[in-house]
């Protein structure tokens, strides 16, 4: 800065009018970032229009060639012209900018693609001729008769050649593909009721069909749920819970995955606010903060929702690439995403994820086929349950050893009962009890191995049940209902910690003074932009109140809301609870086991551990026979 300003000049700068071609070129910088944005602006066009099929074509991952072509409404002849000015459009008239049905409004999209490359527009309205009309590099043509069954198509060549500094910062065809893939994807989740169709190109004919997602049927859930596992796979609509929820105004609706069904990052979350795809800081971390007491910190919730609500109640006018809203009260819509969820996850009880399963029979190895033979098949006649049951209780041995009682641990529930020194097989039990447990979700136990795993038998198949993490859960889960019955203990501190802080933090860390109280963390304020630290948790022990503040600052900085503290308490109640839990090496008698199983069918998340973790895995009896090529 010591050196002389070469900005400043000794004639006074002057105020001038920017041209057209230099404003839409800078407007095409805000809405136009990458192939991805002007593939985004066109099918958000094609859907306002009526759309039911849209096919978009590229070449060069999009920077030689896109073309969108749609069976919409259509631009009539007198119409093109203006369609390519800016700031003009047939999605709202002016009046109110915060009520928009559309996903566009703004009137740039058009002009900007037409500022930065080489666009055409041949369109056709229903009982009229079609026509076309080009821009290139923000010099339009005349209007001129054209070939075209219906709707629209608009064909971008050459993006940015107009201004060749942007494509230097353009990706490899290959990234820039996978970003057009991702646009398309995400839009065809928020339109299930529309056909989509993405082909690549590019060295001319016909070229490869990358993506494509035909019109679904039925209602609104069995058509998301069918685009969902289109586009998602398989596995995630069969591990995803449906929800569907609302609260003054706002409804959502989508679906959200297992626990179990976890992600190692963040990219199977999708969000759309009044069918709009979004990135919105609010709406994901009121996804994280649903799944928070479910998953370790390194891994994600895979969903797909949807905020439906009065258009007055949120801002889409907020951002050029319309990728952000402002709720009128971000509250409302933070807290329905979390009890929505949390409320789903809930009711699923005891459930895991099938992909357990099916990664246990993946790890499972048939017996080598020998050299110059199949694979021997055979098929048994499968027993009835009478017979099964008598042949269990031929079969099982009595028990070695005398037993012996639980060691008393803090929070066991299930400490009751008598264990055994050595269990191969349960004792004897009545036969109508048996028969009864067999048709629970979770069955009857049948044995105890390597002093950790319960095999129990399902009425069609068997479950192997981890007995510490499973009786981990259960315990964590008692001891956060105490916690919720009779808050949290503070503990006051003799001298109050003062910390001084900038304006700015002071309010905002005062602002969530009550959801921290909720925690034992007390802060009052302190005259001027200091706090005062009155209680922490006792729980926590001795803290560092400064420490503590400053991070909860960072994580409202970072995520609009702070778990900090809720963390921390968690995470102790949840290491008392690992170390109250059944251990590994305990030997259980037959009703204790019996017990863990029906005390997991009752208790909610009772499916993963506290750290995400499945606590017990399904086999199907069909799965095992094709095993043991019994098919």
């Amino acid at each position: 800065m010591l050196q002389e300003d070469r900005k400043i000049s000794e004639n006074l700068p002057v105020i001038r009018q920017l041209d057209d071609g230099a404003i839409n070129r800078i407007a095409a910088g805000e809405v136009v970032e990458r192939p991805a944005s002007a593939v985004k602006e066109l099918v958000e066009n094609a859907i306002d229009a009526g759309a039911r099929r849209i096919e978009v074509a590229i070449a060069d991952g999009g920077k030689t060639l896109i073309r969108a072509t749609d069976d919409g409404c259509g631009i009539s002849e007198a119409q093109l012209p203006l369609a390519m000015s800016r700031h003009a459009t047939s999605k709202i008239d002016g009046s109110d900018l915060l009520d928009i049905h559309t996903f566009g409004f703004r009137g740039e999209a058009l002009p900007s693609l037409g500022a930065v490359g080489r666009l055409t527009i041949t369109s056709r309205v229903a009982g009229q001729g079609a026509f076309s009309i080009s821009v290139a590099g923000g010099e339009m043509s005349a209007v001129r008769p054209a070939a075209l069954g219906g709707g629209t198509i608009v064909e971008l060549r050459d993006l940015f050649y107009a201004t060749p500094a942007r494509l230097k910062f353009m990706r490899s065809d290959r990234a820039e593909s996978q970003a057009i893939s991702d646009v398309v994807k995400r839009l065809a989740m928020a339109e299930p009721f529309v056909g989509f169709t993405l082909r690549d190109v590019t060295g001319g004919g016909d070229g490869r069909v990358s993506f494509r997602a035909d019109p679904e049927n039925g209602d609104l859930f069995d058509a998301l749920h069918g685009r969902l596992a289109r586009i998602l796979g398989a596995e995630f609509a069969e591990n995803a819970l449906r929800i569907d929820a609302e609260r003054e105004g706002l409804r959502l609706i989508g679906y959200a995955a297992l626990p179990t069904y976890s992600r190692g990052s963040s990219v199977a979350q999708y969000l759309f606010v009044n069918g709009r795809p979004v990135k919105d800081k609010l709406l994901v971390g009121a996804l994280r903060g649903a799944y928070f007491d479910f998953l370790s910190r390194d891994r994600h919730p895979a969903a797909a929702l949807f905020i439906d609500c009065d258009p007055q109640l949120v801002d889409v006018n907020v951002h050029p690439a319309k990728s952000e809203v402002r709720f009128r009260d971000p509250g409302l819509a933070r807290g329905l995403i979390v009890s929505a969820l949390r409320h789903a996850l809930a009711e699923a009880g005891h459930r895991a994820s099938t992909t357990v399963a099916g990664a246990t029979l993946g790890a499972m190895r048939p017996e080598p086929i020998p050299a110059g033979g199949g694979a021997r098949v055979y098929q048994m006649d499968r027993p009835s349950l009478g017979a099964r049951t008598a042949a269990y209780h031929a079969q099982a041995p009595g028990l070695a050893e005398a037993p012996t009682a639980w060691d008393s641990a803090p929070g066991a529930g299930l400490m009751e009962a008598p264990v055994a020194g050595r269990v191969d097989a349960l004792d004897e039990e009545p036969q109508g009890t048996e028969e009864s447990a067999e048709a629970q979700p979770l069955g009857a136990a049948r044995g105890q191995v390597h002093e950790n795993y319960i095999i129990a038998q399902t009425a069609d198949g068997m479950v192997i049940v981890d007995q510490h993490a499973a009786h981990e859960r259960l315990v964590y889960e008692r001891l956060k209902r105490q916690m919720a019955e009779n808050g949290v203990a503070a503990q006051a501190l003799l001298i109050p910690e003062i910390i001084d802080l900038s304006e700015g933090d002071c309010a905002r860390i005062l602002a969530v003074s009550e959801e921290l109280s909720n925690f034992g963390l007390t802060l009052e304020p302190f005259g001027g932009s200091a706090i005062a630290v009155r209680e922490t948790p006792a729980i926590l022990g001795e803290v560092n109140a400064r420490a503590m503040v400053l991070d909860i600052l960072d994580e409202l900085d970072d995520q609009g809301e702070s778990l900090l503290v809720q963390a921390k308490i968690e995470a102790i109640l949840s290491r008392v609870a690992c170390h109250g839990s059944i251990r590994s090496g305990r030997r259980m008698r037959g009703e204790e086991m019996n017990a863990l199983l029906r005390e997991m069918e009752a208790t909610p998340h009772s499916g993963q551990c506290n750290h995400g973790r499945p606590t017990y895995v399904e086999l199907k009896l069909a799965d095992i026979e094709r095993l043991f090529g019994r098919t």
